[in-house]
């Protein structure tokens, strides 16, 4: 594969843009995805954060969830943000009655498991892969920034609740009431966070995503 690998976003509800951002200053040709030959075109997907249930329910309308489902179980690499962890899960506690999730990851999930709104926090976070990478900075062209904890941004944030044999967890929140639990996992090809490192202009696990869609 080129050294720019072809990374889709899922573009039908959420911060998309934000992601395509992010992809593009780690080195990927990041598209927008919205329909089936949209995805076929592409070597790895970004599930974006938003809503998960409208999410879930545009995938019928657009008639991407059963491509998605095939593609994700031929090995397609999928990164997933918040919502997207949920839709990656093969097991979803406090969902809608309704909701359906894409699965491929050995995870269950709890949605909002922090809270309302409200409850939105950030935090520093150390996470296996990420932490001990520099990341571009602010400034001249090449320069970099120390490597250290990711700064991570929770917005009404699941949390993986557990996880199968087969799953890494990468991090997991610090300190306070939720102190211990599992916010990034990976296993293969599958990446996902509870928080959205697209806001806040720190690439690198965008970074980890290209390398694993590269090594794909």
């Amino acid at each position: 594969m080129s050294a720019s690998p072809v990374v889709g976003v899922l573009g039908l509800q959420g911060d998309s843009r934000e992601h395509l951002r992010a992809l593009s200053a780690a080195g990927a040709d990041a598209r927008l995805v919205r329909r089936p030959e949209e995805l076929a075109a592409v070597h790895g997907l970004v599930l974006p954060g938003g809503e998960s249930t409208v999410i879930d329910k545009l995938l019928r309308v657009f008639e991407l969830r059963d491509p998605l489902v095939a593609a994700i179980a031929a090995g397609l690499p999928v990164y997933g943000s918040c919502a997207g962890m949920i839709l990656l899960a093969d097991r979803l506690l406090d969902g809608t009655a309704d909701q359906q999730t894409l699965g491929g990851l050995d995870v269950t999930v709890r949605r909002n498991a922090f809270g309302r709104q409200v409850d939105s926090f950030e935090t520093e976070l150390e996470l296996d892969g990420v932490t001990d990478r520099a990341w571009p900075a602010r400034g001249p062209r090449g320069s970099e920034a120390p490597s250290g904890p990711v700064h991570a941004v929770f917005i009404r944030a699941p949390w993986v609740e557990d996880a199968g044999p087969g799953v890494q967890a990468l991090g997991v929140v610090p300190s306070g009431p939720a102190a211990g639990r599992i916010v990034a996992v990976r296993a293969g090809n599958l990446l996902a966070t509870s928080f959205h490192p697209e806001i806040t202009g720190d690439t690198r696990v965008h970074r980890l995503f290209a390398d694993v869609v590269r090594a794909a």
